[in-house]
């Protein structure tokens, strides 16, 4: 499409219904594209939306969801988008993304923020600044529920037999088991040394996306060892937040049998594809991902530099924020939750 029969401005939400139907039909549109997670970032940590369309008269031909975010030491960020996996510009072509991309280093420029930053899950064959520090797992979903075991690495399918057959585990799945697994998701991220996320964060997102988003537990009689929360995209399931109680998987092996009956219930659901989400190359995750049979896949993000000298590096990969870590694993639980509330929305 030429551009000059198209037109990029601002989005506001009056546009969302629209932009979601143009998102949940483009071959790149995600989860995190929609305009609900959007509006749990502005309602739990108020950064404000600086969403783009492009538009062919009356049609929506381009959209890039976007927002601020407060930088560690002042000004500012945009980021497509906070606290999601996957973002950056959608068009009906290249020269829709391009205009979209122009537009939002635009306003990068002119608002001399830190960075603008893209989190594309695909490679968009840009210039820009690049990371490789992110991997991906997706994989489809076997026909029937009793072939993902049979699909499984052998050692951690015998992880996971062993779990269900030895342990007598359960997986249950309600709304409900917030509680729970807020609770074990503070108690990994503080042995991780890393903050947590607010409990209103995971409160608003089940609000929010009603109906789209599951919690699913696993106990051992009346006792909750893991819990791990769902998103609903499509043909999709995304495997996202998740928490384990202390010695749960060396005791029981809870995680390995989680994500196999988790799998099981996607396919019972109807569900063809598995997201497990994104992972810090070489992280424990990124290993339990990879024994679990899933392969990694790098995310293309892309960075305009406008203040910042190079692409983001306080992540827990970078030797500088060892010492940081360690101090906040020596931290009491309830001062690190409280904490958490303060440090979470400079870590998007």
């Amino acid at each position: 499409m030429k551009r000059s029969e198209f037109e990029v401005r601002a989005g506001s939400p009056k546009d969302d219904e629209e932009r979601d139907a143009f998102v949940r039909e483009h071959k790149n549109g995600s989860f995190f594209h929609l305009a609900a997670w959007e509006r749990v970032v502005e309602t739990v940590f108020g950064n404000p939306r600086r969403d783009l369309l492009a538009w062919n008269g009356d049609r929506l031909v381009g959209a890039l969801p976007l927002m601020n975010t407060p930088g560690f030491l002042g000004g500012k960020n945009l980021v497509s988008v906070p606290y999601g996996v996957y973002g950056g510009p959608l068009g009906v072509d290249g020269n829709v993304e391009q205009a979209l991309l122009a537009e939002a280093t635009g306003i990068a420029d002119r608002e001399q923020v830190g960075h603008l930053e893209l989190r594309y899950a695909w490679n968009p064959g840009s210039e820009l600044a690049g990371s490789t520090l992110y991997n991906t797992f997706i994989k489809d979903l076997p026909e029937k529920p009793e072939d993902v075991l049979a699909a499984m690495p052998k050692k951690a399918r015998a992880e996971a037999r062993k779990a269900r057959k030895n342990h007598d585990l359960e997986l249950s799945t309600g709304v409900w088991y917030v509680e729970d697994l807020y609770r074990m998701f503070v108690r990994n991220k503080h042995g991780l040394g890393s903050p947590s996320l607010p409990k209103r964060m995971f409160e608003t997102m089940i609000r929010e996306f009603n109906g789209s988003v599951q919690i699913h537990l696993v106990r051992k009689e009346r006792d909750p060892l893991a819990a791990v929360m769902t998103f609903a995209y499509g043909d999709t399931l995304i495997a996202y937040y998740s928490g384990t109680a202390l010695n749960a998987d060396r005791n029981y092996s809870a995680s390995n049998f989680m994500y196999l009956a988790l799998q099981e219930w996607a396919i019972e659901q109807g569900f063809r594809v598995f997201d497990f989400g994104r992972s810090r190359v070489g992280s424990g995750a990124f290993k339990f991902k990879v024994h679990q049979g899933f392969e990694p896949t790098p995310l293309e993000y892309r960075y305009h530099l406008v203040r910042h000298r190079g692409t983001p590096t306080f992540t827990p990969s970078n030797p500088k924020t060892h010492a940081l870590q360690a101090i906040w694993r020596q931290l009491p639980l309830w001062m690190v939750t409280r904490l958490s509330d303060v440090a979470s929305p400079y870590l998007p």
